[in-house]
């Protein structure tokens, strides 16, 4: 669908005004198990016309993988800057629902608070599910970052209010953009993501969803590579 068209049917001023809405909404206090379980990963691939959403749900102390569930959908809505979550959000609800293992929180592939209309894909999300989120970006979307000043994060900043925190869990890895989603303190949210990664500056939840996704991509693209052979 072109944006044009889109913009007929479809009001990107009230797509903000729900935003600003919604975060309202957000809660911003630890809202989890005392003893996390299970956490798990969301993103989503497209290929086409197609959404495929991807959750990957791990065992939360030792980061095993427990289980993977993919959906495809037919991509109803363009990407427009800001408006991921409206994007995203069919395909990664689908294959949620089909989970057999239910996580205690998600992260999820996009930002949260750390937003222009302060409710981006993870705090979307987490209020359509009523589940504990977290935001885990690759760049920032609006704000400045403070001097690391020896630690290992920093915070974020926009409009002179503290939105997010930049986080460089390992020395030689690129760092990414953490921020609550829903009910996770930011403080909560940036000891998770430093527990979960370990191999690389992705945490290991969101690696292994960008994994599944990107394995169905591959599947649907090439149905004759995957398909078992003829006997």
């Amino acid at each position: 669908m072109s944006l044009a068209k889109l913009k007929s049917r479809f009001s990107v001023e009230k797509a903000h005004k729900i935003q600003l809405q919604l975060s309202k909404r957000i809660v911003f206090e630890d809202r989890l198990p005392r003893k996390i379980r299970y956490i798990a990963g969301v993103d989503v691939a497209y290929t086409d016309d197609l959404s495929i959403g991807a959750v990957a749900v791990l065992d939360y102390r030792n980061l095993n993988l427990i289980e993977t569930q993919t959906a495809t959908c037919k991509t109803t809505f363009p990407y427009i800057p800001t408006l991921l979550s409206f994007r995203e959000l069919p395909s990664t609800v689908l294959c949620i629902r089909k989970l057999k293992t239910q996580p205690d929180l998600f992260l999820v592939d996009g930002q949260g608070f750390a937003h222009p209309y302060r409710c981006g894909f993870a705090s979307h999300l987490g209020i359509v599910l009523g589940k504990p989120t977290i935001g885990v970006a690759k760049s920032r979307l609006v704000g400045e970052a403070e001097d690391f000043s020896g630690k290992d994060f920093a915070y974020v900043k926009h409009k002179g209010e503290i939105v997010g925190v930049v986080v460089k869990a390992k020395p030689e890895c690129k760092p990414v953009y953490v921020s609550v989603g829903h009910m996770v303190s930011l403080e909560t949210a940036i000891k998770i993501v430093k527990h979960c990664t370990r191999y690389s500056g992705i945490p290991e939840p969101l690696r292994k969803a960008h994994q599944t996704a990107t394995s169905k991509k591959r599947e649907i693209q090439s149905p004759h590579l995957t398909s078992p052979k003829p006997t």
